[in-house]
């Protein structure tokens, strides 16, 4: 079967408030490097992709450009776009410059995706054109309602938790979200439920990783700088 185009769009629009620093998250620094680096360097690195979007925060382009995509030879990186107010927005600016083939949407603040993770989306998206990464939740669930009270706890073995990237077909993915875009009140919260919303079209989940982290508190780095000495040993 015949290769189809793959688009890596990177999201970097992130004001990273839980961090509590000046600095947002995706540009702190992690083993000397920022935390953005790694996730487009895996992208860069794998031959499985053909061009990734960079969509920063408004007024980061160059700063992105000059600080990290020039410096580390992230020559995939065909186009840095501003992101919007809400992760939706940004996703919906990078799903316009996008080609017919396949498009892997990944937080560039987790910066643990690797070859291993991006070979297994492509072989799932392959097969259903909707596919997220994800791992079996560990730990038991509970279902609140607005008074913090347990309404149910549904089957550990049915638990997924939900990671990037999630990959879809072009065509699903941009139809999804032309839908969404014209919605009043939008309430997604990952790509995979805009297009369960608005087409209605199966999302199987693939294995990620338990170190597919994602960088959003002080704890979070201190986590992925153990992960990164341990890689690096």
């Amino acid at each position: 079967m015949e290769r189809k185009y793959c688009t890596a769009i990177v999201l970097a629009a992130g004001s990273g408030k839980r961090m509590g620093t000046k600095i947002h998250k995706q540009y702190l620094l992690m083993g000397g490097r920022p935390v953005l680096y790694y996730s487009l360097k895996a992208f860069q690195d794998s031959p499985l992709i053909d061009e990734i979007i960079l969509v920063t925060g408004s007024g980061e382009e160059e700063y992105c450009r000059k600080e990290i995509v020039v410096p580390y030879g992230i020559t995939k990186v065909k186009k840095i776009l501003a992101g919007g107010a809400e992760r939706y927005n940004s996703v919906w600016n990078g799903l316009q410059e996008t080609e017919e083939g396949y498009v892997f949407i990944h937080d560039g603040a987790r910066p643990f995706v690797d070859e291993e993770i991006i070979e297994r989306a492509y072989e799932c998206v392959c097969g259903c054109g909707a596919c997220v990464a994800g791992m079996p939740s560990k730990d038991t669930v509970k279902i609140a309602d607005s008074s913090d009270t347990v309404q149910s706890t549904p089957d550990r073995n049915h638990v997924w938790i939900v990671q990037t990237p999630q990959v879809f077909d072009t065509a699903i993915v941009k139809k999804a979200y032309g839908m969404l875009m014209e919605q009043e009140k939008i309430t997604v919260t990952d790509d995979a439920m805009a297009v369960e919303l608005m087409t209605g079209n199966p999302i199987r989940l693939f294995r990620g990783s338990y170190e597919n982290i994602k960088i959003t508190t002080p704890e979070d780095l201190e986590i992925a700088e153990v992960f990164l000495q341990r890689t690096a040993g």
